[in-house]
């Protein structure tokens, strides 16, 4: 029997969104997320998602084909350096490339900045003599005797998994390989990490962190997948259990268990992804406003940006992923006042556990969803569709010392609270943006995440937006993201060339084996040759320049006509990145890469939205407008009766089982055909203040 249903679980820090699939179309279940054990609050959204579809969880589980995963207990482990204990063998002389990184390019006179800690420190670095030459030219000899020296001394550490970084592995990989062999040898069960294997890139610093971060987490993902693949097998499920990836896509269990660097921010990467499904902007602006963060993507041109910066910690991850930035500013972000008087929102969260105050679950201090329920924008029986009811008097009590330290009234300090969540997202899309080059009012905005519905009106309106779209799931804009994406993977090498002087059929071998990496990949995760795409892309650089970008460009094997075409590509992303570009200047190109797309066919129905309507407002909610420093009764919509083509105009609310949307005076709100909030700016004069 074909399956009726395809689900994706996305855990964050304060919830867990199951979105699933079926004939009907498209529905979303939120729980509490339950830290440290993660896998219960996943197994607890089934169990929702099942009593929905009105059937037990094994029946539900039986008649599901695909469940997609998106988890941040990765990222979650490095923050909190709840990681594996890691070994690092290097080459003889260069103990220190996790130390000097590629020296501090950000915030270079910052002189109050403490210089970080290197990810492995030196007292667990283990240094061998042997070297290999730019051209694969051995010119050490590997001493195996250093190597024997060095798993001894790991071993008394002790050490839980070791990464092996040589210089110029990536030409000429037998050292390190047979430094891998050794540690086999002599000690059978500790996880090994190859640079060459993992990121073939030339730089030895992100070749270098990238394996140091992956062996790190050989000891959380492989367990933590462990308990889920068995929990929900027992539970009845015999379909494919897929993984996200920080590259836009999805994994299976056994290829992210083998290299889980690729887990590292990969839920937030399918925010982007459901945007492009949502509509067909060439040019958007993503946000997705969590419990715990706010994160940030773009996609130009119709294309997910790609970012060899990305940063974990003070680490640069070492491995092209999808753009998306976070910051600390969710619902669950914690309002505090500073020792000067000032007030700040975050980037401190309280989590799923105690959660906001207004919770009820033993939490205290003020939160952003505290704030917008002293403020009147959510509605205390009406949260996750009644399902929990909010304490509109603890969230008062929370606020109220902060109201006191910066002598305000409690809603005063709720709204001003609001306003600072406000501007530290702002500042976030400014950072993707504006600092970029790019006006953000030349973008479409996506806006998702349970909270974002209280802020993006006023966020809209500060940054001069003059459209948006709250999705009907933006609470689980990520998950849905996972129910739509491919299954994806990558394999890269290294293989120097110009444009005056291309090497066009070392270029091209390279390709072609990268590609059999690749249709290997695939073949792991059971895709007909049929539902088998490949994505290209290179990084380069302007000659005498010190960093390369990633460019994707569309097809290979590479012809002589192609050589232009490449190097006019990496002129237009030299120019959308940094805003200039030399045509005449010489382009290095460095490495190579083949990306495999897996095609997959989620089980949803064409479901239309309902255009039968009722458009008759529920009632009237008090919201306290920050211009007037008073209450205000706004008619409240039910958004899940609005018919397609139907609009509301601000100011006004939109209620719906997962979402509150603020439609502020000026602004348009009309349902799609697909049930989504599109708002528009009717008038074009500044205002300020919610609903003002």
């Amino acid at each position: 029997m074909a399956p009726r249903y395809s689900v994706c679980i996305d855990i964050g820090g304060t919830f867990t969104d199951c979105v699933v699939a079926s004939e009907r179309g498209l529905d979303i279940h939120k729980t509490a997320s339950t830290p440290p054990a993660f896998e219960r609050g996943f197994m607890d959204s089934l169990r929702l998602a099942a009593q929905d579809s009105e059937l037990d969880l094994g029946a539900f589980l039986t008649a599901t084909g695909t469940i997609v995963h998106g988890t941040t207990v990765s990222t979650n482990a490095l923050i909190e350096g709840r990681t594996a204990r890691v070994g690092l063998i290097c080459n003889e002389g260069h103990p220190d490339v996790l130390t000097l990184r590629e020296a501090p390019r950000k915030r270079a006179f910052d002189w109050k900045l403490d210089f970080p800690r290197p990810f492995v420190p030196r007292n667990r670095t283990c240094e061998v003599r042997g070297r290999i030459d730019a051209r694969g030219n051995e010119l050490i000899p590997l001493h195996e005797a250093d190597v024997h020296d060095a798993v001894k001394y790991l071993q008394s550490c002790p050490v839980d998994a070791v990464a092996v970084s040589l210089l110029w592995s990536v030409v000429a990989p037998a050292h390190e390989r047979r430094v891998r062999e050794i540690i086999q040898d002599l000690w059978p069960d500790v996880p090994v990490t190859l640079g060459h294997e993992l990121n073939p890139i030339p730089r030895e610093y992100r070749r270098t962190i990238s394996a140091a971060i992956d062996a790190s987490l050989t000891g959380v993902m492989p367990a933590y997948l462990e308990r889920v693949e068995g929990a929900v097998r027992d539970a009845g499920f015999t379909g494919s259990l897929l993984v996200a990836n920080c590259i836009g896509g999805m994994m299976t269990v056994e290829e992210i268990a083998r290299r889980p660097i690729y887990s590292i921010m990969s839920g937030p990467t399918l925010t982007p992804v459901a945007a492009q499904m949502l509509c067909n902007e060439p040019d958007m602006v993503v946000i997705d406003m969590g419990g715990t963060t706010f994160d940030v993507s773009a996609i130009r041109s119709g294309r997910l940006i790609v970012t060899t910066e990305a940063m974990i910690n003070d680490d640069l991850l070492g491995l092209p992923k999808i753009d998306v930035r976070s910051v600390g500013a969710g619902g669950g972000s914690i309002a505090w006042v500073d020792p000067g008087g000032l007030l700040r929102v975050g980037p401190k969260s309280a989590g799923a556990i105690p959660g906001p105050a207004c919770y009820g679950r033993g939490g205290d201090q003020p939160t952003v969803t505290d704030a917008n329920l002293t403020l009147g924008i959510l509605d205390p029986a009406y949260f996750l569709g009644g399902r929990v009811t909010l304490d509109p008097e603890a969230a008062r009590a929370a606020i109220s010392p902060i109201a006191e330290r910066i002598n305000l009234s409690i809603e005063e300090a709720a709204y001003a609270i609001h306003v600072t969540s406000n501007e530290n997202m702002i500042a976030a899309i400014e950072d993707i943006t504006v600092n970029e080059g790019l006006d953000p009012r030349d973008s479409y905005f996506v806006a998702g995440g349970g909270a974002i519905g209280c802020h993006i009106g006023e966020m809209a309106r500060t940054l001069g937006i003059a459209r948006f779209m709250v999705p009907r799931l933006a609470a689980g804009l990520s998950a849905h993201g996972g129910l739509v994406s491919d299954i994806r993977g990558e394999a890269s090498a290294t293989h120097p060339t110009s444009n005056h002087n291309f090497a066009l059929g070392g270029v091209n071998e390279t390709l072609l084996r990268l590609r059999a990496q690749g249709d290997a990949f695939l073949e792991r995760a059971g895709v007909p040759l049929s539902q088998r795409r490949f994505a290209y892309a290179f990084q380069a650089r302007y000659k005498y320049q010190s960093w390369e970008i990633d460019v994707p460009f569309d097809d290979a094997p590479l012809g002589t006509g192609d050589i232009p075409v490449l190097a006019d590509a990496f002129h237009q992303m030299h120019e959308r990145i940094y805003t200039i570009k030399n045509e005449t200047d010489e382009v290095e190109f460095t490495t190579w890469t083949v990306r495999a797309v897996g095609l997959r066919e989620a089980v949803v129905g064409d479901h239309v939205w309902d255009r039968t309507s009722h458009r008759s407002p529920l009632g009237t909610r008090r919201v306290f407008i920050g211009a007037e420093r008073a209450f205000q009764a706004l008619p409240v919509h039910d958004a899940s009766a609005l018919g397609a083509g139907e609009s509301v105009n601000g100011p006004a609310i939109l209620d719906s089982r997962t979402t509150t949307v603020l439609i502020l005076a000026g602004q348009r709100a009309t349902i799609d055909d697909q049930g989504n909030c599109c708002v528009e700016r009717t008038n074009s004069a500044p205002q300020t203040g919610l609903a003002s």
